[in-house]
C-alpha cells in the first residue's frame, strides 16, 4: 500500500485547508474538553481517535524521514559514515563541531544511494516537515469537529423516546415509567467532572499548549535540531527547557484532573436503595451505584442523603407528604425548600402498586430549576386512570440534599439532561490585562530576532553558494532564547503564589479565589459596579415603619400595635365587627395578613426555633409579628397555626392556595380558610409598582412609598380580598385546568389568578423595612473613590431609596449635584436630559431601568461616554440582564477593567460578564460567591483585595516579566556579539547544559523570588490610596520600562562579553576560558541584579540567591567539558570576573540610585514621610 502523504492529512478536513468557519474557531477549545469527557474515555472510544492519532503521527514520522535515513527515534551518529562528515568534539566552538568545508556540508555525501541534502533537497523537506505539521493540525481539528457533530446528534437523540418516527410532539413530552427502568438508555448518570483521561491526557494538553504561537515557535525550533543542517550544539539544549515548562504544567493538570477524578469517583460510587429492580418489590431492596442508575427507577432516600438524580417525589415519611431539601449546590439559597408529594402516591405506600399502576409524561429536560411541566397517570385496577398535574413541588433536583425524613422517589432525568448538569456551563477562559500586554511586547521581541537575524547574514554580504537562508534559519534558533520560554510558566506559578496568599490573609477570612489567572487584575481596577441589598447593606431586616393610610406607627408607636394586637379578641366580642371598623381592628387585619402571607417555615433543632425562608425581608415580618403577640406556632403544606400570645388561644388557617413570590410577578398570594369564623380570604403583599394598579385607588399610597423610600425603608404594599363561595369554586375549576396544560402552564394559571383574585383588593396598609449598611461601607467606599476607582450602584429597588443608601453610603458626597432621570419615554426626552449632564460638572446620575433601557436603545454610545465621565452613576429598578449590559458597555467604551460585585442569583450576570467578578457570601444564599472569580464575606473586604493583593500581584508580575525578558535579551545580546566576533558566522557560544541550566537551574529560583517582594507595608496602602490610582497608568510594565530593560541588557550583553573576549581570546584553546568567564559573570550578574531590585528582603528570598550561588560552584566541576577548570581556580580569572560584575552593574546602580533622589517614585515618598 502507498505511503500516505500531506495531502492525504490535508484531505482530512472537510472543509479544506483554509475554511474553518468562526464558530468552530471560537468553540474548539470547549469542543476538546467536552469531547474529552464525553467521547474519548478509555472505555468507551479508545479505538477511534487513538487509532486515528496513531496514524497520523506515523504519518508525520514518515514524512520527516528521507529515504534510507535514520528515524527520528534514532540519534544521529556524528561520526556515521552516513554523513561523510567529520563532526569533530562537541565543545569546538563550530556549530556541529567541525569545519564547514564545501560540498560536504552543502551537498552532503556523494554516494548516490546515500541521503541527499542539497539544497533543494532541505527545502523540500522542511516543506514536507512544515506541510506535515499543519496536516496534522487540520486532522485532529477535524477529529474534534466529527466528534461534536456526533455529540450534537447524540444530545438531539436523548429528547426522543427512542422512536426514530416520533412526531413533533414526542419531543415535548416523553414517558417515564418503573416498568422500563431495566431498558438500554442512552443517557448515563455518571458525574465526569475531569477534563482528561490516559488517551486524552497528553495530546489536549499538547494543544493547549501548543495553540500560543510562542510555545509553538520554541517546538518548531526544537524540531528544527533534527534536520543536521540547522542543528546547533546539543539537541537537548532546545528540548530540556520547553521539556521543563510542559512537565510543570502537565504535573499541575494532573494533580488538578486526579482531584477531580477522585472526587466523580466517590460520587458515581455512592450506593442508593433501588426498589424495583427485583422481583419481591416490597421486601428486596438492590443497592446501586449513582453511576447505574436509570430512568424509572424507584430510589429511597432518607435524611441528609445527596439525591443522585432529577426527580419526581412520590412518598415521603411525614403523613402529610412533605419533604424538605436544601438546595444550596444548586441554586446557592440556604433556605430550606419545601417539596409535597404527589397525593396518588403519597396514599399508596405498597411500592409494588407503584412500580405496576403508576406512568409519568414529563417535559424535554430544560434548564429552569423553578419550573417543572409533568403529569402522573396512576392506572386503576377498574380501569379508570387518574392524571394529576406535577410542578416543581413535586421535584427533587440532583444534587440537592434531603433535609428530613425519608422520601420516595422516580427518576426522570439522569446525567447530562438533569438540571445541575444543564445549567453548569464551562465559562470562558478571561486573561488578564498584564498577560495581553506581555503578548504586544514579545511580539515586539520576535520581530527583533527575525530582524538581528536577518541584519548579521547581510552583514556577510549573502554567503557564497545560496546558503543565506540556512543561516538566517540558523540565527533564528540562535536568537531564540530572547523569547523566553519559561516565562509563561513563571506566570502561571505566581498567579498560584498569589492566589494561596489571598485566601490564607487572616485579615480577609473566608475568601475564596476561584479564578486563578486574573489575580494581577485585582491592581488595575477602574470601575466598580456594586449591588445594593446585601452587598452595601446587611439584608439583616428590620421592622421600623406601619402605614396605614390614617395613621402611621414607627419607634416607639409601634408598642400601640401590639396593645392592639393583644386585644384582638376583646374587639370581637364588643361586636366592633358589625359596625364600621375602628382604627385598632384595621391594626389587628393588618397584623393577621403580615402574620399569615408568607412562606416562612418554623423549625426547631436542639430546643432552638429558626425560621426557613426564601427572603430576609419575610423572616423580618415574622419576627415583627411575634413581636407584637402573633407568633408562627406552626406550619405545613394544609395549614398554619398562629399563637395569640396574649390569650395564648391557638389561631388555625387551612391553606387552600399559595402564589410564591418571583422576580417576574414581584408579589407572593395566599388563599387561607379561616377555621374559626369558615371564611376565604385571598392575601397579598409586593412591590408598589404592581401592587398599585392591584388593589383599591388610593390617594396616599404613592406618597408615602415615596417617603419611607427616602428614609431608606424597603416598602411592601399589603391586601387582601374576601372571596365568596361561588367565586372560590369558580377559581378552583379555572386553576386546576390551567395547571394540567403542558404548554405555557405558569403563564395560563398566571392569568386564572389575575381574573379571580386580584381584583378589587382591599389596600390595608404599607410595610418599611430598614437594611442596614455593612460594615465599614462608608470608609471603604470613600478610600476606593481616593484610588481612583469610579463606582456605580446597581439595584433593583426604588428610586427613593437607592438615593438614601448613596447619600449614607458616602456614595454621594455633600453637596455634589444629583441630576435624576426617571419615567423617560421618548427618545427626544432622553437627549434633552443628556444635554443637560453634559453640561454638569461633578454630578452624580440617579436613573431608573426604564429611562436606561431608552438609552441603551437609541444614545448607548452616547449615553456611557457621558457616563464613564461622571464620578458616580446610581441605576434603579434593574433587571439583572440591564445590569449585565452596562458592565459589557462599560468594558466597550473605556477598555478599562471593570470589576462587579454583588450577593445575590440576580447578580450572577453581572458577575460573569466582568473582568473580575467578586461574589459577597450573602443571606440570601452562595449563587454570586460561587460564580464569581473571588468571593468574600464582607464589602469591605474589597479593600485590602484590591488596594494591597491586587497591587502587590500585579507589580510582581510586570517585574518578574521583565526579569525573564531581560534574562533572555542578556545572553542574546552576548551571543551576537560573539557571532559579530565570528565574522557574522552563526555560531553558538553557549551549548548543552549551559544553556539548559541558565533558564532553568541557575537563575530561576531568584528570579521567581521577586513574587514575594512588597515595595510598602500594608497599612501604608490604606492611609495613601492614591498609590493604587497609579497602577491604572499601567507604568510597571510599559513601553518605556520594556526599553529601559532592553537598554540594560544590551549594555550588560554588550560589556560582560566584550570583556570576557579582551580577556580570553577566539583562538581554539582559549574558548573554553572565554566561556568560563562569560557564562560565570552572567550567571552572577542575574544573581546581583536580583538583590538591587529587592525592596522587602525575606528569608526565601536570601535563601534563593544563596544557594542558586552554590548549586552553581558545586556543579562547576562537572562542567568540564564546556569550562577551563584550570582557569576558574586562577586567581586571574577571580580579579577579572570581578572587573566585570563592577563595570556591569555599577552603573545601572548608580543611575538607579540617582533616579529615585531626584524623582522618587510614590512609594518611596509614602516610605520617607
Amino acid at each position: 500500500m502507498a505511503k500516505p502523504d500531506s495531502r492525504t492529512l490535508r484531505s482530512a478536513s472537510p472543509n479544506g485547508a483554509d475554511t474553518f468557519d468562526e464558530e468552530f474557531e471560537n468553540s474548539l477549545d470547549k469542543a476538546l474538553h467536552s469531547a474529552s469527557s464525553n467521547y474519548f474515555n478509555w472505555t468507551g472510544r479508545r479505538g477511534s481517535l487513538g487509532a486515528n492519532l496513531r496514524l497520523a503521527l506515523g504519518i508525520l514520522l514518515e514524512t520527516l524521514n528521507a529515504p534510507n535515513q535514520p528515524s527520528i527515534g534514532t540519534s544521529f551518529d556524528r561520526n556515521s559514515d552516513s554523513f561523510d562528515r567529520s563532526w569533530g568534539s562537541d565543545v569546538n566552538p563550530l556549530i556541529g563541531g567541525g569545519e564547514i568545508t564545501g560540498n560536504t556540508y552543502l551537498h552532503g555525501s556523494n554516494d548516490p544511494n546515500g541521503p541527499d541534502y542539497s539544497r533543494n533537497s532541505l527545502i523540500h523537506r522542511m516543506g514536507r516537515f512544515l506541510q506535515s505539521l499543519l496536516g496534522l493540525y487540520r486532522f485532529l481539528r477535524s477529529q474534534v469537529s466529527r466528534e461534536l457533530q456526533q455529540q450534537q446528534t447524540h444530545a438531539d437523540l436523548q429528547h426522543f423516546s427512542g422512536d426514530n418516527t416520533a412526531s413533533a410532539a414526542v419531543l415535548e413530552e416523553r414517558m417515564v415509567s418503573p416498568q422500563n427502568s431495566h431498558q438500554k438508555q442512552p443517557v448515563l448518570n455518571a458525574v465526569l467532572n475531569a477534563k482528561y483521561n490516559p488517551v486524552t491526557f497528553v495530546p489536549v494538553i499538547l494543544y493547549e499548549q501548543f495553540k500560543f504561537f510562542f510555545n509553538l515557535y520554541f517546538l518548531l525550533v526544537a524540531l528544527s535540531q533534527i534536520v543536521p543542517q540547522l542543528r546547533i550544539g546539543y539537541l537537548l539544549s532546545y528540548i530540556v527547557p520547553l521539556a521543563f515548562v510542559l512537565l510543570v504544567t502537565m504535573l499541575k493538570e494532573a494533580g488538578d484532573d486526579i482531584a477531580r477524578r477522585r472526587r466523580d469517583i466517590e460520587q458515581n460510587n455512592e450506593q442508593y436503595e433501588v426498589l424495583n429492580r427485583s422481583f419481591l418489590l416490597s421486601a428486596d431492596v438492590s443497592l446501586v451505584p449513582a453511576k447505574n442508575l436509570k430512568v424509572g427507577d424507584l430510589v429511597r432516600l432518607h435524611k441528609g442523603m445527596r439525591v443522585p438524580a432529577d426527580m419526581v417525589l412520590l412518598h415521603s415519611s411525614d403523613s402529610n407528604g412533605e419533604a424538605f431539601i436544601k438546595t444550596d449546590q444548586l441554586d446557592g439559597e440556604t433556605d430550606w425548600k419545601l417539596r409535597v408529594a404527589c397525593p396518588v402516591t403519597q396514599s399508596t405506600p405498597d411500592v409494588a402498586q407503584i412500580s405496576e399502576r403508576v406512568s409519568l409524561v414529563v417535559g424535554r429536560p430544560e434548564k429552569s430549576i423553578h419550573s417543572f411541566q409533568g403529569k402522573l397517570v396512576y392506572h386503576s385496577p377498574t380501569g379508570t386512570d387518574r392524571t394529576v398535574p406535577l410542578s416543581v413541588d413535586q421535584t427533587l433536583w440532583a444534587n440537592t440534599v434531603l433535609a428530613s425524613g425519608t422520601a420516595l422517589g422516580i427518576i426522570i432525568y439522569t446525567g447530562v439532561e438533569t438540571r445541575q448538569l444543564l445549567n453548569t456551563t464551562m465559562s470562558g477562559v478571561k486573561t488578564g490585562l498584564l498577560e495581553i500586554e506581555i503578548n504586544s511586547l514579545l511580539k515586539i521581541l520576535c520581530v527583533t530576532v527575525f530582524l538581528l537575524s536577518v541584519v548579521l547574514v547581510l552583514a556577510q554580504r549573502f554567503p557564497p553558494g545560496g546558503t543565506w537562508y540556512i543561516d538566517i534559519l540558523r540565527f533564528l534558533i540562535l536568537f531564540s532564547s530572547i523569547i523566553p520560554v519559561s516565562l509563561r510558566v513563571n506566570l502561571d506559578l505566581a498567579k498560584s503564589v498569589y492566589a494561596s496568599q489571598i485566601q490564607k490573609d487572616n485579615d480577609i477570612p473566608a475568601t475564596i479565589v476561584r479564578t486563578s489567572t486574573i489575580p494581577e487584575d485585582l491592581g488595575r481596577i477602574e470601575y466598580l459596579l456594586s449591588d445594593k441589598t446585601g452587598t452595601l447593606t446587611q439584608n439583616d431586616m428590620e421592622m421600623k415603619k406601619l402605614h396605614l393610610g390614617a395613621v402611621c406607627y414607627a419607634g416607639e408607636t409601634l408598642d400601640i400595635v401590639s396593645e392592639n394586637v393583644s386585644k384582638m379578641f376583646v374587639h370581637e366580642k364588643g361586636g366592633n365587627t358589625t359596625k364600621r371598623r375602628d382604627l385598632a381592628t384595621k391594626v389587628c387585619d393588618f397584623a393577621l395578613v403580615l402574620a399569615l402571607c408568607h412562606n416562612v417555615t418554623p423549625s426547631e433543632d436542639d430546643g432552638v426555633i429558626s425560621y426557613q425562608a426564601a427572603s430576609p425581608d419575610e423572616v423580618a415580618i415574622v419576627k415583627f409579628c411575634e413581636q407584637i403577640g402573633l407568633r408562627l406556632l406552626k406550619r405545613d403544606r394544609h395549614s398554619i397555626t398562629l399563637l395569640h400570645l396574649a390569650s395564648l388561644q391557638e389561631l388555625l388557617f387551612q391553606i387552600l392556595y399559595i402564589f410564591p413570590f418571583n422576580s417576574d410577578t414581584k408579589r407572593m398570594g395566599i388563599v387561607v380558610k379561616d377555621t374559626q369564623k369558615n371564611e376565604i380570604w385571598f392575601m397579598e403583599k409586593g412591590a408598589d409598582t404592581v401592587m398599585t394598579r392591584i388593589v383599591n385607588t388610593s390617594d396616599w399610597l404613592d406618597e408615602e412609598t415615596a417617603n419611607m423610600a427616602r428614609e431608606g425603608l424597603r416598602t411592601l404594599v399589603i391586601g387582601r380580598k374576601k372571596l365568596g363561595t361561588s367565586v372560590f369554586e369558580e377559581f378552583t375549576k379555572a386553576y386546576e385546568h390551567a395547571s394540567l396544560s403542558m404548554q405555557e402552564r405558569d403563564s395560563n394559571m398566571q392569568r386564572v389568578v389575575e381574573k379571580y383574585l386580584e381584583t378589587n383588593v382591599e389596600l390595608l396598609g404599607l410595610t418599611g423595612v430598614e437594611d442596614k449598611l455593612q460594615k465599614n461601607v462608608k470608609q471603604s467606599i470613600e478610600l476606593l473613590r481616593n484610588a481612583g476607582v469610579k463606582i456605580w450602584m446597581l439595584t433593583g429597588d426604588k428610586v427613593e431609596t437607592a438615593k438614601c443608601v448613596a447619600i449614607s453610603a458616602k456614595l454621594i458626597s455633600r453637596g455634589q449635584f444629583v441630576h435624576q432621570i426617571t419615567k423617560v419615554t421618548s427618545p427626544e426626552m432622553a437627549m434633552s436630559h443628556l444635554d443637560q449632564i453634559t453640561n454638569t460638572a461633578n454630578s452624580v446620575l440617579l436613573i431608573d431601568g426604564e429611562s436606561l433601557a431608552m438609552y441603551m436603545k437609541h444614545f448607548s454610545q452616547e449615553f456611557f461616554e457621558m457616563c464613564i465621565l461622571l464620578p458616580a452613576v446610581i441605576a434603579c429598578r434593574c433587571t439583572p440582564q440591564q445590569k449585565a449590559d452596562i458592565a459589557l458597555a462599560i468594558k466597550k467604551a473605556t477598555g478599562k477593567r471593570v470589576c462587579c460585585i454583588g450577593d445575590g442569583g440576580n447578580d450572577v450576570s453581572m458577575i460573569q460578564c466582568a473582568d473580575v467578578g467578586v461574589g459577597i457570601v450573602g443571606k440570601e444564599g452562595k449563587q454570586a460567591s460561587l460564580s464569581a472569580d473571588f468571593s468574600i464575606d464582607q464589602f469591605h473586604f474589597l479593600l485590602k483585595l484590591l488596594l494591597w493583593h491586587g497591587r502587590n500581584s500585579y507589580k510582581r508580575s510586570a517585574k518578574l516579566a521583565q526579569f525573564v525578558i531581560h534574562r533572555g535579551l542578556i545572553i542574546s545580546v552576548a551571543q551576537a556579539i560573539y557571532s559579530i566576533s565570528s565574522h557574522f558566522e552563526p555560531l553558538a557560544l553557549y551549548q548543552g547544559w549551559l544553556m539548559v541550566g541558565y533558564s532553568t537551574l541557575y537563575t530561576m529560583a531568584p528570579v521567581f523570588s521577586l513574587t514575594l517582594d512588597t515595595d510598602v507595608d500594608v497599612r501604608l496602602t490604606k492611609l495613601y490610596p492614591e498609590l493604587y490610582k497609579e497602577l491604572t497608568l499601567g507604568k510597571s510594565l510599559s513601553y518605556r520600562s520594556f526599553f529601559m530593560w532592553v537598554a540594560i541588557s544590551l549594555f550588560q550583553g554588550s560589556v560582560i562579553q566584550l570583556l570576557s573576549q579582551s580577556f580570553q581570546t577566539l583562538s581554539e584553546n582559549k574558548f573554553p576560558a572565554m566561556v568560563s568567564i562569560s557564562f560565570t559573570t552572567l550567571i552572577l550578574n542575574e544573581l546581583f541584579m536580583v538583590a538591587f531590585t529587592i525592596r522587602t528582603w525575606n528569608k526565601i528570598m536570601f535563601a534563593t540567591i544563596v544557594i542558586t550561588f552554590m548549586i552553581y560552584v558545586l556543579l562547576i566541576p562537572f562542567l568540564k567539558e564546556y569550562f577551563d577548570l584550570d582557569y576558574i581556580t586562577s586567581v586571574s580569572f577571580l580579579w577579572q570576573s570581578a572587573l566585570i560584575l563592577v563595570t556591569s552593574l555599577f552603573p545601572v546602580w548608580l543611575v538607579r540610585t540617582l533616579s529615585r533622589k531626584l524623582r522618587p517614585p510614590s512609594y518611596a515618598k509614602v516610605q520617607q514621610h
